[in-house]
């Protein structure tokens, strides 16, 4: 009977003992189960990859003007035809998602950068601090945001800001729009921490302020920043694409998504030259919907109100 006992013992020494997948772990895998999210990141790292990588195998990236080969159509020499000054539309449309691409992602960055410091002051130290930073957000947030970005896109024109730098404006203008809305949510899930039992306790240790916010407080956000933010490119970009539309984003010879439609603003390349204005708008929809598949997808995946 010992010798059982002992033999027992031993096997249950032996066994292996099975370790608990992280939290990143589950979400990767739930993930992966979701078809329509997984499309949607395939769709933008083709995008991207076309954008950034495409320009390199391209011979017309010099982008001179060849008045023989005006609104030329599609061609095995042009896959997608050419533009009102000989231009080649493929390498345009691949240069224009790339300025497209990083004004949206940027503007993100921007935006999400001051959302998260400023929601994170006021819903951590609250007071003055935070009603002086609340409405000021309640301030923009009461105003339209494309009728803001309309007055701030006539303004650059009237003050004929360089095309070199119109760019980095209309980024910074599209962070402005965006960073109340973060900032609000930053502060009411603040807000939601500072009542549960681990920060009680690290207020007992009589922890720091930064030790609280960056060990304790900020890395229970990230998953909702991560959604936040993958949601907020497609509105980026869309936005970008808006303003570059009615000729208040960034300005020609610089081509973006928005401006190439804006090109074929007549009836005759409306109707007889579908190649000017047609791959641009396609790489809009496509673009914007693959990303809010995507940030759907990390939604149910990261949000622990989605989970059941």
């Amino acid at each position: 009977m010992s010798s059982m006992n002992a033999e027992l013992s031993v096997n249950k020494q032996a066994s292996p003992v099975p370790v608990k997948s992280s939290l990143w772990k589950l979400s990767v895998r739930r993930l992966l189960k979701n078809k329509l999210a997984i499309s949607g990141l395939i769709v933008v790292v083709f995008m991207f990859a076309l954008c950034f990588i495409g320009p390199l195998f391209s011979p017309y990236t010099d982008n001179k003007i060849h008045m023989a080969m005006m609104n030329k159509a599609p061609s095995l020499k042009h896959w997608l035809g050419t533009d009102a000054l000989g231009r080649d539309v493929l390498t345009r449309l691949m240069q224009a998602g790339r300025i497209s691409l990083t004004v949206g992602l940027a503007s993100m960055l921007l935006s999400l950068f001051i959302g998260l410091l400023l929601g994170a002051i006021a819903g951590y130290y609250r007071g003055i601090v935070d009603q002086v930073i609340m409405r000021v957000a309640d301030l923009l947030l009461t105003i339209p945001g494309l009728p803001l970005l309309f007055i701030f896109g006539a303004l650059l024109s009237e003050w004929k800001v360089p095309t070199d730098y119109r760019m980095y404006m209309v980024m910074l203008m599209l962070s402005m729009i965006n960073w109340p809305g973060l900032a609000r949510m930053v502060r009411g899930q603040m807000l939601s921490l500072r009542e549960r039992e681990f920060m009680q306790a690290a207020v007992v240790l009589g922890l720091r302020d930064r030790r609280k916010l960056f060990n304790h407080l900020l890395p229970n956000l990230v998953p909702l920043l991560i959604v936040i933010a993958t949601l907020n490119i497609g509105g980026a970009i869309l936005s970008e694409s808006v303003l570059s539309f009615f000729g208040l984003g960034v300005m020609p010879p610089t081509a973006t998504w928005g401006n190439m439609i804006d090109a074929a603003n007549n009836m005759i390349d409306f109707q007889e030259r579908p190649w000017l204005w047609v791959p641009p708008g396609l790489s809009i929809f496509a673009t914007v919907i693959a990303i809010n598949l995507f940030g759907d997808g990390l939604r149910d995946v990261l949000d622990p109100k989605q989970k059941r």
